[in-house]
């Protein structure tokens, strides 16, 4: 049976509260170093280009029925022409985007500095809260949880008695470090690159093909079913009138 266990004020001041103070305030730190790390690229005009045809292919999609379709069969060839269509990507021509990455000495460093904001405070802060905070009851949620959150809740205590609802310094260092997104756009606005699960995210995406959006994008134009709207509007124009007169 799970015991209850009566934890003191003592933990909750010098424990819980400086534990979480500290990574609000690292959090912070984090920001703005990096924001200071952060440079101004020059874009690429090419890859400006691709992005705007992507865009006007994707207007041509949305806006295909109010065009005539002669129109939009000749815009349609514009862009999808496999001789010099603006969406068509020979298959030599296909960028192998990480080697580009790696071949432009500022992303790379770019990169760099971005990978080391985050890592190396968490590593100094993981180090900080296990030397100091390792093997304390630091609070207890409210509501009764299954045993599979024991592992998440109670990491770094091996006490298979203490019930589940009770969680462990080290555990409330990952609650904080993965759970304080709501508190720094409240502090730091919307666009703050404090969303660790973002960044990690954008590191599992990297190497990534940018043309793969000039084919896809291709693919969705070559698959649209035109219907001209426009004599349809006469019709119900016509129909309106009539209920309206009668």
């Amino acid at each position: 049976m799970a015991e209850d266990l009566v934890l003191d004020t003592a933990i909750r001041d010098w424990v819980l509260i400086p534990l979480s103070v500290v990574m609000v305030l690292i959090g912070v730190l984090r920001y703005f170093v990096s924001k200071l790390m952060r440079s101004s690229p020059v874009p690429d005009a090419k890859v400006v280009r691709e992005g705007q045809i992507v865009l006007r292919a994707r207007n041509l999609r949305s806006a295909a029925n109010f065009i005539p379709q002669k129109s939009f069969r000749s815009r349609r060839v514009y862009y999808g022409n496999e001789e010099n269509g603006l969406l068509f990507v020979p298959k030599g021509q296909a960028q192998n985007a990480q080697a580009q990455m790696f071949s432009d000495p500022n992303m790379a460093m770019d990169m760099m500095k971005k990978n080391l904001s985050m890592i190396i405070p968490q590593t100094l802060t993981f180090a900080w809260v296990n030397f100091f905070f390792s093997g304390f009851v630091a609070a207890k949620i409210p509501f009764p949880l299954t045993q599979r959150f024991r592992s998440m809740l109670q990491n770094g205590i091996d006490l298979s008695t203490v019930d589940v609802s009770y969680v462990s310094s080290r555990s409330w260092y990952f609650l904080n470090l993965f759970g304080l997104r709501g508190l720094f756009s409240l502090i730091l606005g919307e666009e703050n690159a404090m969303d660790d699960t973002q960044r990690m995210m954008q590191m599992s995406g990297f190497g990534m093909d940018p043309t793969k959006g000039l084919s896809a994008e291709k693919d969705n134009l070559d698959i649209v079913q035109h219907e001209w709207v426009l004599p349809k509007f006469e019709h119900r124009a016509e129909a309106v009138l009539r209920k309206i007169v009668s």
